[in-house]
C-alpha cells in the first residue's frame, strides 16, 4: 500500500487533563476511503484536527512522508482539506463566491485562477449560480456543500470530512453521500451515520477513549454487531431505497 498518511504513537490530552487519544498507530493509502466511527467523546474528530496540523502533540503525523511541523505545515494544509461538522464554521464571508475564493487567494493565485477555481469548485457540488448568495441563508444541506467547495477550490489530495450528514435530511443525506462518491481522492470520514459509511467507505475504524479498538473492511466491522453494540454503536439499518446518482462524470482527485 502506497501510504499518504502515517500515524505514530500519536497521543493527545486536553488542557483540562482529559485523554483525548491514546498511542494511535495508522496508515491511510492513496485513494482510500476510510471511516472513523465510534461513540461521542471516542476522539474522532480530535484525531482529524491532528491530519492538518490544527492540533498539535506526541506523535508523529507524516503527509507523503514528510512530518507534519512547522516548516512543513502551510505544504501539508495544501494536500489536506478538511470540512468542520458545521458548516457555519467554514463559512463567513458576504457571499458564497467569497468564501470558496479565500483559500486560493491566500494561497497566490491571480484574480483570473481564483474565479476559474470557485467556478470549479462550485460545478463539482452541483452549486453554480450561488456565486452571490449568502452562505447564511442557505438550508444546511446547500451550507455543507459549499463548505466542500471551499476545500475543493485548492485541490487538496486528501478530504478529510467530520459528520458530513449530520443535520441533513434523507434526500440531502443521500445526495451528499453520492457526490462524495465521485471525489476520485483519499478521504477520511469521521461519522455516527453508519448507512453513510457503508454506502461510501471501504474501511472502517473503530475508535473508543482514544484507541483504536479495530481495523477491518467495512463490511467485516458492520457485520460484528457485538463489537459495534460495545463501542455505543448499532448496526446500520438495511435501506431499501438505494440513492440515485447523478450521471455526472468523476470529480477531482486533487
Amino acid at each position: 500500500m502506497d501510504k499518504i498518511i502515517e500515524i505514530e504513537n500519536l497521543s493527545y490530552s486536553y488542557p483540562d487533563g482529559k485523554q483525548a487519544l491514546s498511542d494511535v498507530n495508522l496508515a491511510i493509502g492513496i485513494g482510500e476511503t476510510m471511516a472513523l466511527i465510534g461513540p461521542n467523546g471516542a476522539g474522532k474528530s480530535t484525531l482529524l484536527l491532528h491530519l492538518n496540523g490544527i492540533l498539535r502533540s506526541d506523535g508523529t503525523v507524516k503527509v507523503f512522508g514528510v512530518p507534519l511541523e512547522d516548516r512543513s505545515l502551510k505544504w501539508v494544509r495544501s494536500k489536506v482539506g478538511l470540512v468542520f461538522q458545521d458548516p457555519d464554521d467554514q463559512l463567513f464571508s458576504p457571499t458564497v463566491f467569497d468564501d470558496v475564493a479565500f483559500g486560493p487567494i491566500n494561497m497566490g493565485y491571480s484574480a483570473d485562477e481564483v474565479r476559474g477555481r470557485v467556478a470549479q469548485a462550485l460545478k463539482w457540488v452541483g452549486m453554480e449560480g450561488y456565486e452571490g448568495r449568502s452562505p447564511h441563508h442557505l438550508s444546511v444541506g446547500e451550507k455543507k456543500r459549499i463548505a466542500i467547495a471551499t476545500v475543493l477550490s485548492m485541490s487538496p489530495e486528501i478530504l478529510i470530512i467530520d459528520e458530513p450528514t449530520s443535520n441533513l435530511d434523507p434526500r440531502a443525506k443521500w445526495e451528499l453521500i453520492e457526490l462524495l462518491k465521485r471525489l476520485e481522492m483519499t478521504k477520511i470520514v469521521a461519522s455516527h451515520d453508519l448507512e453513510l459509511v457503508k454506502a461510501l467507505c471501504e474501511r472502517t475504524i473503530v475508535l473508543d477513549e482514544g484507541r483504536v479498538i479495530a481495523d477491518d473492511s467495512t463490511h467485516r466491522i458492520m457485520s460484528n454487531t457485538p463489537l459495534l453494540q460495545a463501542h455505543g454503536l448499532a448496526p446500520p439499518r438495511i435501506n431499501g431505497v438505494q440513492a440515485q446518482g447523478s450521471g455526472q462524470g468523476p470529480l477531482p482527485n486533487g
